[in-house]
């Protein structure tokens, strides 16, 4: 039987607002939360492939988890149900086997960039290196290697995708993204930042790493007067680090100040979900989501979030 997958790509504020250097790559919203259309399948398989977007969707991913295996079972060599699982295993902060399942997909379909993508997003947040999976995927795929240099370029990882596509048998296939490359590293790899008064070289990696992100969006919290590069930077560290629940209670707070109310309530509640034991920062989010749902006037919504702060839940 043959099985078709059309994946609709949708962007959802959540994971990734890629953000577009060429023309053609502008037509490429983020993946994270696709919904698939299935031709052919038994109706056991839809079922299960439905219901575990359902799980998703209301962020259950333990139940996710169970349906799409079963989806595995009956289909053991089915990409998409890898992606799937990488994903869900991703969120559960379950690294070894969402790289198993990226891994998985990504020898199914190596051209396929949001695998390449997943796989990534799951070695940088459960800090491992590339060179641990290199010899478990196809490296020598041209295309491949492209999509990785080319989602360490969006990270601004430059040298990282510089290296990516070292040695490459047809490198002139890539020749607009090495340019691009080595145009940033000229511009951003000494970048002057003055701290306490003193002049120090902070270079544009470190200042794109996860406490290089939270430090800048501190300053911006704080500052108040700039929100426009608060809700820049947010989605930015959001792409680069999808995991990490400050980057999306400071890009919910940019919405709320910018009265995008709407707008907020996802990624305020994305910060929810992988909030782990930070009493905190999860009274900060609780903060914003009272704001934001007063300001819609929802105030059950509004008060629940309000108890949630002086009860310290």
């Amino acid at each position: 039987m043959k099985i078709w997958f059309f994946l609709i790509i949708v962007a959802t504020g959540g994971f990734t607002t890629m953000q577009g250097y060429a023309q053609e790559e502008q037509q490429i919203m983020v993946e994270e939360s696709a919904e698939v259309f299935l031709e052919e399948y038994s109706d056991t398989f839809q079922e299960n492939f439905f219901e575990g977007l359902k799980q998703k969707g209301i962020r259950n991913y333990d139940r996710a988890i169970a349906y799409f295996l079963e989806c595995k079972r009956m289909q053991p060599n089915n990409t998409v149900v890898s992606f799937e699982l990488a994903k869900f295993h991703l969120y559960e902060s379950q690294y070894m086997l969402a790289q198993e399942y990226a891994i998985e997909a990504i020898n199914g379909e190596p051209e396929n960039y949001w695998y390449a993508k997943t796989l990534i997003d799951v070695l940088e947040t459960g800090k491992s290196p590339l060179d641990n999976v290199k010899q478990d995927i196809p490296w020598n795929d041209l295309l491949l290697r492209k999509n990785i240099a080319e989602i360490y370029f969006k990270k601004a990882r430059y040298k990282t995708a510089l290296e990516v596509l070292h040695k490459l048998k047809e490198p002139s296939q890539y020749a607009y993204l090495q340019s691009r490359i080595l145009d940033s590293i000229a511009k951003y790899e000494n970048t002057s930042t003055v701290v306490k008064g003193t002049e120090t070289i902070t270079s544009n990696e470190e200042l794109r790493s996860v406490e290089g992100y939270r430090e800048n969006l501190k300053k911006l919290l704080i500052a108040e007067s700039s929100t426009v590069d608060l809700l820049r930077i947010s989605k930015e560290a959001m792409d680069s680090y999808p995991t990490q629940p400050y980057f999306y209670y400071a890009n919910g707070t940019a919405l709320n100040r910018l009265q995008k109310f709407e707008e907020a309530l996802e990624p305020l509640e994305t910060a929810l979900d992988y909030i782990i034991e930070d009493v905190s920062l999860q009274r900060l989010i609780y903060t914003e989501l009272a704001a934001a749902y007063k300001a819609l006037d929802n105030m059950t919504k509004a008060n629940m979030y309000l108890s949630k702060i002086k009860s310290g839940s």
